[in-house]
């Protein structure tokens, strides 16, 4: 990653989320979220929406155990 480099922010059916560079294709399992810019802009948008860390399928399983 390099300070000229323009990312994106993509999630997977897991709602886990990644960086990745606009300009080369979006990696089968990801989707786009809207958010494009500096790596440092979405980095700190990933730390605003991404603060459950397990992936989904987990966060599920857990629930249903609790309920």
């Amino acid at each position: 990653m390099d300070e000229n480099t323009r990312y994106q922010v993509l999630r997977n059916d897991e709602e886990q989320y990644s960086l990745w560079p606009v300009d080369i294709d979006v990696p089968a399992g990801w989707q786009p979220v809207g958010k494009e810019g500096t790596e440092a802009e979405c980095s700190a948008y990933v730390d605003e929406v991404w603060t459950d860390m397990r992936p989904k399928s987990l966060r599920e399983r857990m629930e249903n155990a609790g309920a």
